[in-house]
């Protein structure tokens, strides 16, 4: 009824507001009626207190401080009430006027006080009518008694189901709220894991070819002037490496696989590797293969060429070693990668963190790479005594169900 009282209207709300409205004017219009047509006494007293009942109740929706005030609105109740009971004095048609005065209690007062003003209203309704009937039976009780109760339902009930609707509208804007945040988190992280793959990326492909380049041209530098075809020698093999370095940064841009894995196998690719590398550098670079050939999935053959890419590209900067072993096989299950070279060495409990100038992200990037895949990776080293790496992928159960692993030599 009044906006101090009652949430913002809903369509449903303004539906029940608008029946109570003609629910009042059609009682005290019945109540005037029937005094003058019924041959009541005192008529027309009865049918001005219905209007003045009418006016006073119109009223209230009416006035800005009645729909802004719970205070106000309990005294203009407090008026309606006040009228109705002087109606109902008059005639005991009055009495019809308390079922919609129950509406009014229970939804504009605080629950106790509501049902203390239903229940004084039953009262009032009962001995009213009992009055204008000259003696009381229990009758007479059940109609304002069993409306009393319906009303109490009714509201009560609404209450309720208002309650469990705004319960689960809140609800759901917490969901929504969650759910956003939600996606700005995933989003978030995959931000984070997009860096991070990039940084493997340029990592094992850009970085590694630039260093090898930059070591072959520094070697043809020393050559000069006294060996000029051993500089030359060099410096077409650094050109080669950024041949291959730009077809690396082209596909890397196009985000597919690695260009030493077009139309070929990755054993294909480690053995270019191998040969490669014992082209430009003083190293011997050679490849085992301890099994047949099963197919893997792409992500499989990135990540084991991009390890070794990475291992054997520290190796020739870092190990100072004369050979590099790459082994390619299979056991229980897995593909093995295993990179073993007899250089310096170190001690891995000393090796840094990333260092953003160069330097300490290799490692960290492989280990990555194979976790991403399920995979383990170990690496075995200390100063003096070489280093080995080795990575375990599990196969796919189709690849791993096409022939049985060969027996290492």
């Amino acid at each position: 009824m009044t906006a101090a009282t009652s949430p913002l209207p809903v369509p449903t709300t303004r539906v029940l507001t608008w029946c109570l409205h003609l629910l009042v004017v059609g009682l005290l219009g019945l109540a005037a009626v029937r005094a003058v047509t019924a041959g009541a006494p005192r008529p027309t007293a009865v049918t001005a207190l219905a209007v003045a009942c009418a006016l006073v109740y119109a009223a209230g929706p009416l006035l800005p401080r009645v729909r802004a005030s719970r205070r106000a609105a309990a005294a203009w109740l407090g008026a309606v009430s006040v009228v109705w009971l002087v109606l109902l004095a008059l005639t005991p048609d009055g009495v019809w006027v308390a079922f919609p005065l129950y509406f009014l209690q229970l939804h504009l007062l605080p629950r106790r006080a509501a049902s203390a003003a239903v229940a004084a209203t039953a009262a009032a309704a009962i001995t009213g009518f009992a009055e204008h009937q000259g003696s009381f039976s229990p009758a007479m009780a059940i109609g304002p008694a069993l409306g009393a109760a319906v009303a109490m339902a009714v509201v009560w009930g609404y209450q309720a189901l208002y309650r469990e609707s705004e319960q689960r509208r809140r609800l759901i804007e917490e969901l929504t709220a969650t759910r956003a945040g939600l996606a700005a988190a995933e989003h978030a992280a995959g931000v984070l894991a997009e860096r991070e793959r990039l940084a493997r990326e340029i990592h094992d492909t850009l970085a590694q070819g630039l260093s090898s380049i930059q070591l072959l041209l520094t070697a043809a530098g020393r050559a000069l002037p006294g060996a000029p075809e051993k500089a030359a020698g060099h410096v077409e093999q650094a050109r080669q490496a950024a041949v291959d370095n730009l077809a690396e940064a082209r596909r890397f841009v196009a985000a597919l696989a690695p260009a030493a894995l077009d139309g070929s196998t990755l054993a294909d690719a480690l053995e270019r590797l191998c040969a490669t590398t014992s082209a430009r550098h003083p190293l011997t670079a050679r490849l085992h293969r301890d099994a047949a050939p099963v197919p893997l999935p792409t992500g499989h053959e990135v990540a084991l060429l991009r390890v070794a890419q990475s291992a054997v590209a520290n190796t020739v900067r870092h190990a100072r070693a004369t050979t590099v072993d790459v082994t390619l096989g299979r056991l229980a299950g897995q593909v093995t990668l295993d990179v073993v070279d007899d250089g310096v060495g170190f001690d891995p409990e000393r090796q840094s963190a990333p260092d953003p100038r160069g330097g300490g992200f290799g490692l960290a990037a492989m280990r990555a790479r194979v976790r991403e895949l399920g995979g383990t990776f170990a690496l075995s080293s200390a100063p003096g005594r070489g280093t080995a790496l080795t990575v375990r992928l599990p196969l796919p159960p189709t690849a791993d169900s096409d022939s049985e692993p060969e027996a290492r030599p």
